[in-house]
């Protein structure tokens, strides 16, 4: 932990978080025009894999909080649509960035990436069945009620949808990124392992 928790790292940690919150802010609409217009997309989650792959699984989530309790200043959804964007981000950096600890290199990111989109995918439709619907549809997280389970019934299709593309893109702009920058991640990783 003294390790990952270095002055150079926790201002790396901010710059991530910076950098997130601020790309979070730009959000794009995957179904426009459809009832599930709600549903955007943003790269923001770029920035949290990478602080994974170059700090570990504990710094990603750590912006990951720092991004959405930002993020509660301008939002409208009183926390809660935060806090489900905590659980479901965390479901998709914990097993890229713990993995890529212990076996690094170009292609355990590709596999890694590839299950966490599965692994977001699968626990947003959770989420949002217990946590976003139940509170948009007037009942409180947790406790859904017969219009929240309709709503979630006609439109489980679009969020299954959005979180397979928005995973996927994600993934893809990591890769490019990441192929661009690996060498900061060796560097780093280099420096900690020096520090054991």
């Amino acid at each position: 932990m003294k390790k990952t928790f270095t002055t150079k790292n926790v201002s790396g940690m901010a710059v991530f978080s910076a950098l997130s919150f601020v790309v979070y802010l730009l959000e794009l609409p995957i179904f426009a025009g459809t009832p599930a217009s709600f549903l955007e997309l943003d790269f923001s989650n770029v920035f949290v894999m990478l602080a994974g792959f170059m700090y570990g699984p504990i710094p990603a989530v750590i912006v990951t909080v720092v991004k959405e309790s930002i993020h509660i200043l301008v939002g409208t959804t009183g926390g809660v649509g935060e806090l489900a964007n905590i659980i479901i981000t965390t479901s998709f950096v914990l097993a890229p960035s713990i993995v890529y600890r212990y076996k690094k290199g170009f292609k355990t990111v590709v596999l890694t990436l590839t299950i966490a989109c599965l692994v977001q995918t699968a626990i947003s439709l959770v989420v949002n069945k217990y946590i976003n619907f139940p509170f948009f549809m007037g009942s409180v997280p947790f406790v859904p009620n017969q219009v929240s389970e309709n709503a979630f019934s006609a439109l489980w299709t679009y969020v299954l949808a959005f979180n397979l593309i928005k995973s996927s893109v994600i993934s893809i702009v990591t890769i490019l990124v990441y192929k661009k920058v690996s060498y900061l991640f060796k560097r780093i990783n280099l420096q900690n392992s020096a520090k054991d």
